[in-house]
Parts: structure tokens; C-alpha cells; sequence
């Protein structure tokens, strides 16, 4: 892409501009005019070329101007650079038919069947009487998500993934925001074209997300591909807008009649038309320099900016491609030659300390996507500082992963690595607390002032197995701890309306919802309050107990160890964990916050209930009541709700689609059974309504 003649902004652009106001109407459109052809090239040297001409302060410096004279003018246009910060959030995604079929391709691990593939185009073309040359062209086989890109009259009109080969979802208000798809095409291209691409995060995008995800205390994705998907599929394009996704393109659906006779000519017009393709794409005449290529690209896998999973071939001549034909599946003229998967070692990216809603700092290694007992892996505990300095990790290192126990991926040893280990933190990388050790352990002292885990203890409160608050999900905790609405837990119930249609994607019917679910937890039973007040080893089962055994918020607060350990269920460490939350004045604090803003955990029937002693275990599914409620409704009653089967167990309540393990081992032990109905009558005889 040349730069724009006679542009002012291309070179040297100025930091200031004279005010709005004293600019004459076409003197501003002329100005906005310069401005987006300025930013489209200024776009196409730093997200295409990686070669930026300005600096970013420059390049903002622009962007502002443009949106406020577009806004001041009312100058907007679908295809200014500006609509790539995204806008309104949808509904759902709508199906949309593909201008051309999007087929898989096949595609082995094994050079053979490469090599079976050519002899078969060599000999399906040779029967048919092609005498034309045969070649093959060479490309990475990117490892995210395909999309077809269609233009009308120069300007993207629409944006579908791949969905079924024939029809996909819409997604052109997410794929607006990506920087590297041209919202109006350069050159001369024809009036209607479709192209197709690859969606995907680069590598190093997909690290800074992930540890910024890890630190404001959400689960991060497990590879870029899958945070390219999410990320593609959003309701809210502004939510897409703010994730670093790129566009690669690599073929041509629909060429609007301009009869291209080869690959190589496709991917130099869309070059020219402002795409951005793969540099590595190379042309080859015969299996063994496909293979060569394969072999090659493998060998620079992990120094690319992206993930890729093997190469793809495909004859360059289309005129042969039509020859050939396809498959109800497949094209006959294409092939993925695949790696192999990465299995257990692998390369340390970044590690970034975890704030868990308790304080406790976790270091997590975050890795180049692994294969580890048949589960990719891109990240693993290094459980504590201590560790660190064991395993002598740092960033960079080559690790074997292991599962514990096949679940939990864990670095086991550094196979290659510098001198040193990582450098923990003194200070908490969220609020810059002071950190705390506690033995191997450390955690930070900032409390619920420490937004990462005022992010958590806020999700964990309204959580179902806290006090069930619908509509305070992870989207809604982060923008009320963002726009500062809440810093603190009793925060929420003084919220208002106004408050909450201020945001973006609220409205008057969606705020009172939340409000009416806020005030309708201000007299919650005392065992939901316990476990949704972050109590370190507190949950559902061991609150009901704690609510069971003292009655009332005051007595468990005023509790000392001892009287701890007298509870069913608790041992000394958990008992010296609670006793230590309630010495906390900052904690002590948070709960007379939540008590002044009107929040009265309800009293519990103690000890001496109509199930006491009375111990339940449920398999299958109940009509009209969770497993969870089942749980909480006997444990309010004095009885105990386990999940295994023993001698001790008093019933096993059978519901729909019952596990098998649990019925045979209550047989064994001479266990009676319930099914729904005379569990209902079993409560209703303790006067216990479901």
C-alpha cells in the first residue's frame, strides 16, 4: 500500500489541530477525508508490515481528531477507521449462506500420505487430459478461525465464520474492529468479491490478555484459537474491539469475474487491495518440495508471531483446481500436511501471579499450548514462591509438564533454562499491597481494597453457592468495580437505577432486575452468608454446619478455636482458619458494613433439628429441585447431606437417571431408598415443606 499523495497526516502529522469550532464545514470534511486515508495506511505498516511509520502518541493523536470531527460534523461513515472501536452490543448471531462453499480439507501427520496425495493429482489430471504444468502452492496452516469476507463496491459488506461449510454466523460487527481487514479496498478491485481468511491472536497478544485475565481474577484461555473464537463470537463488538485479534487471507471464494489462471495471481491482487497475507507462502513444483516446506515451517513453529499446526498445499493452476474438483467433504486439489503435537515440554512464555478473593498470591506459568495426557495445555501452577526457587523457573525456560492426578498441569522440571529463578513480588501486581508470607505461602494485605479481589469476593458473594444474586455475573462485577460504583461489598445495596443505566449495555429493565435481586438477599439464611463471605475452607456443607452449631451471626463471630472444633466436620486448621478470619478487624468490618447497609443474616435452627442425626445421599436428578437445594434443605433441618454411600448413611434418595455405584452400594450395606415422592413424604412427617 503506497501512501496517500498530498496527505498531510502521513509524515510528520501535528499533535495539535485548531479548535472544532473555527473550522468552515468543508474545510472539516476535507480534513476528516485526509485523516482516514492518513490512519488506513498508518494501519496497513503497523498491523501488515510490522514497520510503523509515526509513533503511537502520533497515531492517537490522529485517531482523536478524526472521532471528534466526525462527531462535531456528524461526518460518520461505516467505513472510517473509527468504527473499529465497535458499537452497540446484538442480540444473537444470524446464519448466512456462503457466496461459495468453505470446505475442510484433508489432511495427515505423515509425509506417505503426502506424497499418495500428489501421485493422485498427478494421475487424476493425466486421465482427465490435462496437460497443463503442475505446481503446488506452500502456506502455514494458520491454527485459529476461517471466516469469509465479502465486498461490494469496494467496501466490506459482510463477515460469516465457516460454520457448516455452507452457511455460518455473521460476525461482521466483530470483524470491523479487526485493524488488519480492510474496511474499504485499495486499488482496483472488482465491484463484488469474496475472499477467505483466518481469524486468530497472535502469540504475544494472547500472553499479555491471558495475564491480564489471571489478574483481575477471570479464567484465561486455554489457547489462542479458542480466544479467537470467543473473542469472533461476542454480542458486544466493543468487548471484540479491546482484544487483539489479526487477519491473515489466503484465498479467493468469488473473483467477481476477473479470471485469475493462477494462486499466485490471486494472493498478488489481494496483497494489492490491502489484505494481509502470510510472507511465508511459497511455491513449489513437486511433493518433495512441499514436504521441504512442511519440514521448514515446523522447524520456525515457535519462533512465529502465531500458532500454526502444519502447512497447507495447493495446486496453484485453477484451471487444474476445476479439473479436479471437489469432494461432498473436501477439495481433490488441497492438503494439509500437520505436525505432530507438542507433547509435555514446552517453552515458559510469561508467569504472572494470581489474586485469589482470599489474598493468596498463586504464580502460574503461562505456556506455548502443550499436549499433556491428551489435554492441550497452556498454563500451570508453580503453586507458591518456594517452588519457584525449588524448580529454578523463569520466563523463557524449556519445562516438562505434568498432570497431578491427570487434572491439575504443573511444571515438573526446567530442562533448559538461565541461571536464576523468577523474581517474586514484593508487592501485590494488582494493588501494590505489601505481601504477606505465611510459611511457603504468601498473600496480599490489601483486603477488599485490593480490586482483584474485590473482583472475586463480589463474584463469590452473588454466587449460588453464596447468595444467588441473578445478574451480577463477572461482565457486571467488573464494571461497577471499574466505573467505581462499588469498593466495597455493602456497596451494592446502595446502587441505584441511575447508577447502573450509566453503563454500557444497561438499561432501565436489566438495572431493576439487579436491584430487585440485590434487595431480595438483605435477609439471607445464616449458612448461604457464611459461604458467600469468602471464609477461607467455608463451604456450602461446612457453613451449614458452623450455621447449625452456633445459631447466629454474632455467636460464630464471637467464637474463639475451640469452640470451632466442637463443630461436626471441622478440624484444627480449618478451625484456626475461621477463628483467624473473624480476629480480622478488616473483616470484622466488611460484615457490620454489610449489617449497616441493611443486610440481616436470618438465625439458624441449631442443633436439636428435625433430621438431626438423620444422614441423605442423592443420585439422579429431582423434578423442580437441584441437588444443591436438596442439600441445603436437609442440612437446614438439622440433617446431613453426604456424597458417598456407607454404613452411616440413613437414605439414598433415587431420581431420575441414577448413577449405578451408589444403588449397589446401598444395597450392600442394606440402605433403604427413597424416590421423590416418598422423600416429600418423609419431610412433610417432620413437618419439613419442599
Amino acid at each position: 500500500m503506497d501512501p496517500p499523495e498530498d496527505n498531510p497526516y502521513v509524515r510528520d502529522p501535528p499533535r495539535s489541530f485548531d479548535p472544532v469550532d473555527d473550522l468552515h464545514p468543508e474545510t472539516a470534511k476535507q480534513q476528516v477525508e485526509h485523516l482516514r486515508g492518513a490512519i488506513r495506511y498508518h494501519d496497513h505498516r503497523y498491523y501488515e508490515r510490522a514497520d510503523p511509520a509515526i509513533s503511537d502518541r502520533a497515531y492517537d493523536a490522529l485517531f482523536e481528531r478524526l472521532l471528534e470531527l466526525e462527531e462535531a460534523f456528524d461526518l460518520r461513515s461505516e467505513t472510517s477507521p473509527t468504527r473499529r472501536v465497535g458499537g452497540r452490543p446484538i442480540d444473537e448471531l444470524e446464519t448466512v449462506e456462503h457466496v461459495a462453499p468453505m470446505r475442510s480439507i484433508d489432511s495427515s501427520v505423515e509425509a506417505a500420505d503426502l506424497r499418495a496425495f500428489d501421485e493422485r493429482v498427478r494421475g487424476q489430471l493425466s486421465e482427465s487430459g490435462y496437460d497443463g504444468p503442475i505446481g503446488y502452492l506452500c502456506e502455514p496452516k494458520f491454527d485459529g478461525l476461517s471466516v469469509e469476507l465479502v465486498y461490494e463496491d469496494g467496501e466490506l459488506d459482510r463477515a460469516v465464520t465457516r460454520g457448516d461449510g455452507t452457511e455460518g454466523d455473521d460476525v461482521t460487527a466483530n470483524v470491523r474492529t479487526i485493524r488488519s481487514v480492510p474496511l474499504e479496498l485499495q486499488g482496483d478491485p472488482p465491484l463484488s468479491l469474496a475472499v477467505r481468511g483466518e481469524v486468530l491472536m497472535p502469540k504475544a497478544a494472547f500472553q499479555v490478555h491471558n495475564r491480564e485475565r489471571i489478574e483481575r481474577g477471570d479464567d484465561p484461555f486455554a489457547n489462542p484459537r479458542n480466544a479467537a473464537a470467543g473473542t469472533l463470537r461476542q454480542l458486544d463488538p466493543s468487548v471484540t474491539a479491546n482484544r487483539p485479534l489479526a487477519c491473515f487471507v489466503f484465498g479467493v471464494l468469488d473473483d467477481g469475474g476477473r479470471g485469475f489462471e493462477t494462486r499466485r495471481e490471486q494472493r498478488t491482487a489481494v496483497e494489492r487491495w490491502g489484505f494481509r497475507t502470510d510472507e511465508h507462502t511459497r511455491f513449489v513444483e513437486s511433493a518433495d518440495g512441499a514436504v521441504a516446506f512442511r519440514d521448514e515451517m515446523l522447524d520456525r513453529r515457535n519462533d512465529l508471531g502465531y500458532e500454526i499446526d502444519g502447512t497447507v498445499i495447493k495446486l496453484d493452476r485453477l484451471d487444474a483446481c476445476e479439473t479436479l474438483g471437489s469432494t461432498a467433504r473436501a477439495p481433490r486439489w488441497a492438503f494439509a500436511y500437520k505436525f505432530p503435537a507438542r507433547s509435555e515440554v514446552t517453552t515458559v512464555r510469561d508467569i504472572v501471579v494470581q489474586v485469589g478473593r482470599t489474598g493468596r498470591l498463586t504464580p502460574v506459568a503461562l505456556l506455548d499450548p502443550v499436549d499433556v495426557s491428551g489435554v492441550e495445555v497452556s498454563r500451570a501452577t508453580l503453586h507458591n514462591p518456594d517452588q519457584i526457587t525449588e524448580l529454578g523457573v523463569d520466563v523463557g525456560d524449556t519445562v516438562r509438564i505434568k498432570r497431578a492426578g491427570d487434572v491439575i498441569p504443573y511444571v515438573e522440571t526446567v530442562i533448559d533454562g538461565g541461571e536464576g529463578s523468577f523474581q517474586f513480588p514484593a508487592s501485590c501486581p494488582v494493588c501494590e499491597s505489601p505481601i504477606e508470607r505465611d510459611g511457603p505461602m504468601a498473600f496480599c494485605t490489601g483486603g477488599v481494597g485490593c480490586p482483584a479481589q474485590l473482583r472475586r469476593a463480589i463474584q463469590h458473594y452473588a454466587a449460588r453457592t453464596g447468595l444467588d444474586i441473578d445478574g451480577l455475573g463477572e461482565k457486571a462485577v467488573d464494571q461497577l468495580v471499574e466505573s467505581g460504583l462499588v469498593e466495597r461489598l455493602s456497596d451494592l445495596y446502595s446502587l441505584s437505577a441511575d447508577d447502573l443505566v450509566d453503563l454500557d449495555g444497561w438499561g432501565a429493565t436489566s438495572a431493576q432486575n439487579l436491584l430487585a435481586a440485590i434487595d431480595a438477599s438483605r435477609e439471607p439464611e445464616l449458612a448461604a452468608f457464611l459461604s458467600a463471605i469468602s471464609i477461607p475452607n467455608v463451604g456450602r456443607a461446612t457453613a451449614a454446619d458452623i450455621a447449625r452449631h452456633f445459631g447466629t451471626v454474632d455467636s460464630i463471630v464471637a467464637a474463639d478455636e475451640v469452640e470451632l472444633r466442637e463443630v461436626d466436620g471441622i478440624g484444627p486448621t480449618v478451625a484456626s482458619e475461621i477463628a483467624e478470619f473473624f480476629n480480622s478487624e478488616r473483616n470484622r468490618e466488611v460484615i457490620e458494613e454489610l449489617r449497616e447497609a441493611g443486610v440481616e443474616p436470618q438465625a439458624a435452627e441449631t442443633a436439636g433439628g428435625t433430621l438431626e442425626g438423620t444422614t441423605f445421599v442423592f443420585t439422579g436428578s429431582l423434578d423442580g429441585l437441584s441437588r444443591e437445594e436438596a442439600h441445603e434443605l436437609i442440612e437446614r433441618h438439622g440433617g446431613s447431606a453426604t456424597s458417598s454411600v456407607s454404613g452411616n448413611t440413613d437414605y439414598l434418595v433415587v431420581g431420575d437417571d441414577p448413577g449405578r455405584s451408589k444403588r449397589e452400594t446401598a444395597d450392600e450395606h442394606g440402605v433403604p431408598t427413597l424416590d421423590q415422592s416418598a422423600l416429600e413424604t418423609l419431610l412433610a412427617d417432620h413437618g419439613i415443606e419442599v
